[in-house]
């Protein structure tokens, strides 16, 4: 099998993610709910998660990194806090369902108007746009790498453009975090939505969001937090205030595992063999009549993904034909990302998308060359 979804989630992870997993799931017990041997280690493997997760997306320090199930509940969290009642916020078109519905139930639920800043044809994000749509605007929602197109979106310009207009602006950074270098200080974001999942190499129900020291979520949930048991509602102070209930500590102690790696192996180093591998890819791709690849038009970069369409098949049909017939794992279909689809003319055909991770090949790549020649000469032939 030749995996190649690992923008959906990383098949192929280092080997000490799964020591990391099955050691925790014999000696962890409740993090922060005892004083007891069992108890104690589960929370010292959860603080080594938060530090490591601060030094490498640039947080503020670990105490600064709330643990989530996925990034979608960090954006949840995230959107929900920030965005006052009657409140406007600003995104774009490259966005996920996971920011485009909580910011329409803003809408449906508590008034506030939803700005979409377009893309163009060839997927480039219309800055220009943005900023008029900031005007006034209370929070600002960026995608950092759209997940169809693998496009990078400049990050540092958005957070300018929503701090002049005095919106917070979060970032999410599920493509990005782990497969390129990622400074939330840097880049002068208040929140960085992560998963663990995907680039980071950790186990599924992995992830959370990083704060600026200068700014207040307020906790979507409320409930058990292992202090101040006596306060009727739930502390107000981080990380606590944003992970009510018992963390995945056996989860995460698999995620530090996976961060320990991308430290030990260096980000930048991941993301200059992904970027190889995409120029092979891209480049036999455009060699072959008839194949469309999707996106290429934002100047600020790209991450590990390359989406294509073959003639006017359905997407679905050609991952299908990949999977089944030669082992070619790939995702087909709307990507959870509706309004770029919009933008790129490709809603009723859906696309192919091929995303590499730290451990694919160039032969890999060139296998899948191979095939998608093979699959696109029974298109050209009505097959």
């Amino acid at each position: 099998m030749i995996y190649f979804d690992n923008a959906a989630t990383t098949l192929q992870k280092p080997p000490e993610v799964a020591r990391a997993v099955a050691a925790a799931l014999s000696s962890f017990g409740g993090v922060g709910r005892g004083v007891h041997p069992a108890s104690l280690a589960a929370g010292l493997a959860v603080y080594e998660a938060r530090d490591a997760v601060a030094q490498l997306l640039g947080a503020p320090s670990a105490s600064r990194v709330a643990f989530a199930a996925n990034a979608t509940e960090a954006l949840n969290i995230a959107i929900r806090g920030l965005l006052p009642r009657d409140g406007v916020a600003v995104t774009t078109a490259a966005s996920h369902n996971s920011v485009l519905r909580p910011l329409f139930a803003a809408r449906d639920e508590c008034g506030c108007e939803v700005r979409v800043a377009p893309h163009d044809a060839r997927g480039a994000l219309d800055y220009a746009a943005l900023e008029r749509l900031a005007r006034g605007a209370d929070l600002v929602v960026l995608t950092h790498a759209s997940n169809l197109t693998g496009d990078v979106y400049d990050a540092s310009r958005v957070a300018r453009i929503a701090h002049e207009a005095g919106a917070h602006v979060v970032l999410d950074a599920a493509q990005t975090a782990g497969a390129l270098p990622v400074d939330m200080a840097a880049l002068g974001v208040d929140v960085l939505c992560f998963t663990g999942h995907k680039s980071l190499m950790g186990p599924q129900g992995t992830g959370g969001l990083c704060v600026a020291a200068d700014t207040d979520v307020p906790p979507l949930l409320e409930g058990g937090s292992g202090t101040h048991s006596f306060d009727e509602r739930h502390p107000r102070f981080m990380p606590e205030s944003l992970e009510a209930g018992t963390l995945n500590a056996h989860g995460l102690a698999g995620l530090a595992a996976g961060v320990a790696y991308l430290q030990a192996r260096g980000v930048a180093d991941v993301a200059a063999h992904e970027a190889r591998l995409v120029q092979r890819l891209r480049a036999g791709l455009a060699r072959m009549p008839g194949v469309r690849v999707l996106g290429g038009g934002e100047s600020a970069g790209h991450c590990g993904i390359v989406a294509l369409n073959v003639g006017e098949a359905d997407s679905a049909l050609v991952a299908d034909r990949l999977a089944a017939e030669w082992g070619i794992c790939t995702r087909a279909g709307a990507h959870c990302a509706p309004l770029m689809h919009r933008a790129l003319g490709t809603e009723s055909q859906g696309a192919v998308r091929v995303s590499f991770g730290a451990f694919n090949t160039e032969d890999e790549v060139d296998e899948c060359l191979e095939v998608l020649e093979v699959i696109a000469h029974d298109v050209s032939c009505g097959r």
